[in-house]
């Protein structure tokens, strides 16, 4: 993705269908967490001594960066998969979210 636009548009995109899932997750079922919007980025408020998850789309490297379990995971776009992907597991944004949650909640 060589546009700034484009990566924005395509980063805003994939933050509010990350956001949707995590708030109906957090509705649906004692989560252990809720979720927050801050500047551009999503952070996922743990109930359990004040941990959180930061999502945030870096633009200047056209990736989405998740800071959780004391790791940054760094997303890129893959257009076939019209998605952001962690490139050496090949796990997208919200099925990766999810595992991590489930991993610091012990799931």
């Amino acid at each position: 993705m060589q546009d700034e636009q484009e990566f924005r548009r395509a980063a805003e995109s994939a933050l509010e269908a990350l956001k949707q899932h995590l708030i109906e997750r957090e509705e649906s079922e004692d989560t252990g967490f809720e979720v927050e919007e801050q500047a551009g980025a999503l952070n996922v408020l743990f109930e359990d001594a004040g941990s959180k998850f930061v999502v945030t789309p870096n633009t200047p490297v056209r990736q989405i960066w998740i800071s959780a379990l004391a790791t940054s995971f760094k997303l890129d776009w893959d257009a076939g998969k019209k998605s952001f992907v962690l490139p050496r597991t090949g796990e997208q944004l919200i099925p990766l979210l999810d595992r991590l949650i489930g991993q610091h909640l012990g799931a």
